[in-house]
């Protein structure tokens, strides 16, 4: 794992290789997981999800934020092994 510009990074096979060892690295710290050097996903832990979430709610977008991923049609399942 390395750390860019204040981020953590981590490759996609890296990562699937050695999830826990990455996650307790990170310290519960946002992951960004790249595929060909650049993001394709971000993990992070659940608190810091909720605090964001929380955020939102004091602005405009939280509503349009909670409408988007009610909309169970445009949420996407990923399984690790698939990617």
């Amino acid at each position: 794992m390395e750390a860019k510009d204040h981020e953590l990074t981590v490759s996609l096979s890296e990562f699937k290789r050695q999830t826990n060892a990455v996650l307790e690295a990170a310290n519960h710290r946002p992951i960004a997981v790249l595929r060909g050097g650049k993001p394709a996903f971000y993990v992070m832990d659940p608190l810091l999800f909720e605090a964001i979430m929380d955020d939102l709610a004091d602005q405009d977008v939280y509503k349009k934020t909670i409408e988007r991923l009610a909309e169970k049609s445009t949420l996407i399942e990923v399984d690790l092994d698939d990617l």
